[in-house]
């Protein structure tokens, strides 16, 4: 079974889109479904494996895909590796800045070297590439920027560093929005609330129960599947949007409208009351949540 998306078919026919963070994870399921949906995706990352893998995978459903291997946090290199896919894609539509991570820690024992390795990866990296693509291409011909964040509306206890970085980020995409909307730019962010990615495995074993209650704190009762998250970016990045910038979409099940679990607890059967989306022929179940 291909990938099924909301979207109708062949949306993104002779359009090319950069995808940060593409070989794994939301940033996988975004290039295959933007790649079934006639895109040609080129997908940026440090893990060349995982980048290989997403590459022949999307070619084997029939879509079209490349790879460069990089730190996009290195600005010489973002410059570099953009020369060259600018010659190879003489013409790119879209930016998703997908790639980000960080590690679970109360603020009183992040040290200034992991807190500053989580800004530069969620922070940093995104504005290297959305300046250097601006001023290499999207100045010229216009373009499409949707940059990925996280629900941190009453910021992120355990992760301080990344919901600083994160928050950064929302408002970094307003200003560019506002810049570069003159020169046919678009620049919004999604944020994702709780999603069923392959990132939850990387957590430890002491936060598995946390994990697997978390929908409990969501008033559709469940998390979000990657699909789910991939068809707004997509959405964002298409021509039914092209009056949408400097806007963040939470998606996120309605979990960030804050304390109202405190006030108002959440009562769920074991059956969630809404159905999931899940389009992505490839996806799979996280382990700790089967």
């Amino acid at each position: 079974m291909p990938y099924q998306s909301s979207l109708a078919a062949d949306s993104f026919i002779n359009t090319t889109i950069v995808i940060t963070g593409g070989g794994s994870g939301i940033g996988r399921c975004t290039a295959h479904e933007l790649a079934s949906l006639g895109a040609t995706v080129v997908l940026l990352g440090r893990s060349e494996d995982k980048l290989i893998s997403t590459v022949e995978e999307i070619k084997e459903d029939g879509g079209s895909a490349s790879y460069y291997c990089l730190d996009i946090r290195d600005e010489e290199a973002v410059s570099a590796t953009l020369d060259a896919m600018l010659i190879e894609h003489p013409r790119v539509h879209g930016l998703v800045n997908m790639a980000g991570g960080q590690f679970r820690a109360p603020l009183s024992a992040i040290s200034q070297k992991g807190f500053e390795r989580v800004v530069q990866t969620n922070l940093l990296g995104g504005f290297l590439m959305a300046k250097n693509l601006f001023n290499k291409h999207f100045e010229a011909h216009g373009g499409n920027i949707v940059n990925i964040t996280a629900d941190n509306k009453n910021g992120m206890p355990g992760m301080g560093h990344s919901g600083a970085a994160r928050a950064g980020v929302e408002n970094l995409t307003k200003t560019a929005a506002w810049e570069w909307g003159p020169h046919g730019v678009r620049v919004n962010t999604v944020a994702p609330g709780w999603v069923a990615s392959s990132g939850l495995d990387t957590y430890p074993d002491d936060m598995k129960q946390a994990l697997r209650n978390l929908k409990h704190a969501v008033p559709l009762g469940r998390i979000a599947s990657e699909a789910e998250i991939s068809a707004t970016v997509c959405f964002l990045l298409s021509r039914g949007a092209n009056f949408i910038t400097g806007q963040t979409l939470f998606v996120d099940g309605g979990a960030s409208m804050g304390s109202a679990p405190a006030l108002y607890p959440l009562k769920h059967s074991d059956k969630p009351t809404s159905e999931t989306w899940n389009g992505f022929h490839r996806s799979a179940i996280p382990r700790v949540l089967q």
